[in-house]
């Protein structure tokens, strides 16, 4: 989504351009699936970090009171679900769902809680968080099955000598509750990929764009194979959880800085690097939208896809872009957002915003409009003042 085809060689998109379901926009043609859904996103022309830097803007940064953006909500509903256990606030990175790419890593920090304590903290599978680590088991799993079954027999037999008066229907409900959780509960169910349709599981996957050694840039391939092997996968998860009761996941792609394409010797030039990282980006988001639809689930879901920067206008001498600040990418879709909005304009260059700007403010008040009944949560005794605070800004779409 870039300028226009008949901009100057040097600014415009290496690959081409194709038509969507917009009339009069044009995708690069690396977004082929995406160009079909398009009357289903909402696009942001004008949207603007004022940042270069590898970071975790605007998840995390000083736009979101420095801390992770679903930690404000977990402040106000709980880190857990009292129903099921799920987390409210989870960290997803490829090795969640793939055994074949490097551990989780940001280039900041996605447990960040800013003016809240740890105890605020993301769910983080895999990554040793510090509630994974309260969830986690020291014990054989048959003893701390065993042990708790025992506790749970003898609560049991206390409650039905107290409760002689139609009290045992209620103690049975809770007795299912405890095992549920005790074996693991929504938040073991949503993130075992094999309780989903392996259809759908099908649908999603993208390891199809994924080959072994193909790029020649060795020392950052792995950077690049991480989001082509798991991106499809890890959107399913999200979907899974949030049916779960998760009000907020973040999905961060890779390792490092994914996107990266200076094609400097470390990293692939912009051709190389949108086959690498554009085509898994562009099925997985895809297959992300048609799921939602399918499942009545497109004004429930918010999807945002973001990052911390933009990349140069002008394709520097090696055919690669590198670091911009003045204009960064945004699609959103579902969340209740109207579909096939193309919402700002660009510079023909595609350099920086034409009309006026949005920045992570505007993002994060419309993530926290979409979670919550703002106008409601003002009446609220209690509510964290930093909540309402973030959610003052203008909303986006």
């Amino acid at each position: 989504m870039g300028p226009e085809t008949g901009g100057p060689s040097a600014v415009r998109t290496v690959t081409g351009t194709t038509e969507t379901t917009i009339p009069g926009v044009r995708f690069g043609d690396t977004f082929t699936q995406l160009a079909e859904v398009a009357d289903r996103l909402t696009l942001v022309r004008s949207f603007t970090t004022n940042n270069a830097g590898h970071n975790i803007r605007p998840i995390v940064g000083e736009d979101s009171l420095e801390a992770n953006i679903g930690v404000h909500s977990a402040r106000v509903v709980g880190t857990t679900r009292s129903d099921n256990g799920t987390p409210t606030n989870c960290v997803l990175y490829p090795a969640a769902v793939s055994e074949d790419v490097p551990g989780p890593s940001a280039r900041g920090d996605l447990n960040a809680t800013g003016p809240y304590g740890k105890g605020f903290a993301p769910f983080v599978p895999g990554a040793g968080g510090d509630l994974q680590k309260d969830m986690e088991v020291t014990l054989p799993r048959g003893r701390f099955f065993e042990d708790r079954r025992s506790l749970l027999t003898a609560l049991d037999r206390m409650e039905r000598r107290i409760d002689t008066n139609g009290g045992l229907e209620s103690v049975d409900e809770l007795r299912e509750q405890a095992y549920g959780l005790l074996l693991g509960g929504g938040v073991r169910n949503a993130l075992d990929l094999a309780n989903e349709d392996p259809e759908v599981v099908a649908k999603y996957d993208t390891k199809r764009f994924f080959k072994k050694n193909q790029w020649k840039y060795k020392r950052r391939s792995p950077m690049y194979d991480a989001q082509a092997q798991s991106i499809g996968k890890l959107l399913l998860l999200a979907r899974r959880l949030c049916e779960a009761g998760c009000g907020f996941v973040t999905i961060h792609a890779s390792y490092a800085g994914v996107w990266d394409m200076h094609a400097d010797g470390n990293n692939l030039n912009m051709t190389d690097g949108m086959q690498a990282v554009g085509r898994s980006f562009d099925h997985a988001v895809a297959a992300f939208v048609r799921d939602l639809e399918d499942r009545g689930l497109s004004d429930k879901i918010l999807l945002v896809c973001c990052g911390e920067m933009g990349r140069t206008p002008r394709i520097n001498k090696n055919g690669g872009r590198d670091h911009w600040s003045r204009l960064a990418p945004l699609l959103m879709t579902g969340g209740g957002l109207p579909g096939g909005q193309v919402i700002g304009q660009s510079t023909r260059d595609g350099g920086e915003p034409d009309t006026n700007p949005l920045g992570p403010k505007n993002l994060i008040s419309t993530i926290l409009h979409t979670q919550f009944d703002v106008g409601q949560l003002r009446l609220v005794p209690g509510i964290p003042p930093q909540l309402m605070q973030l959610a003052e800004p203008t909303p986006i779409g």
